[in-house]
C-alpha cells in the first residue's frame, strides 16, 4: 500500500472482517492483537479489539508510516 487513499480502500474492502495488527508504539513498545475493522472516516478508522470491548483508532498516516502493520487473514 503506498498511498493514502489506496490504504482507505484497502481498509473499505475489509470492513467487518478479522484482521491482525501489529502497533510499534513509543519507547519501543509493541502490542500485537487481532481486531475486526468497524467503522471508516476521512482521517481515521476504528477497530474492536477481539474478546473486549475496547476499540481503538488510527490514523491512515499510522499505516503508511508503519506505526501500525495490518495483516488480512
Amino acid at each position: 500500500m503506498s498511498t493514502i487513499e489506496e490504504i482507505k480502500a484497502q481498509l473499505e474492502h475489509h470492513r467487518g472482517e478479522k484482521v491482525n495488527i501489529t502497533f510499534n508504539g513509543s519507547r519501543n513498545k509493541v502490542e500485537k492483537f487481532e481486531a475486526v475493522i468497524n467503522e471508516i472516516y476521512p482521517f481515521v478508522f476504528v477497530v474492536n479489539i477481539v474478546g473486549t470491548n475496547e476499540k481503538k483508532s488510527f490514523s491512515y498516516s499510522d499505516v503508511l508510516t508503519n506505526t501500525i502493520e495490518i495483516y488480512f487473514e
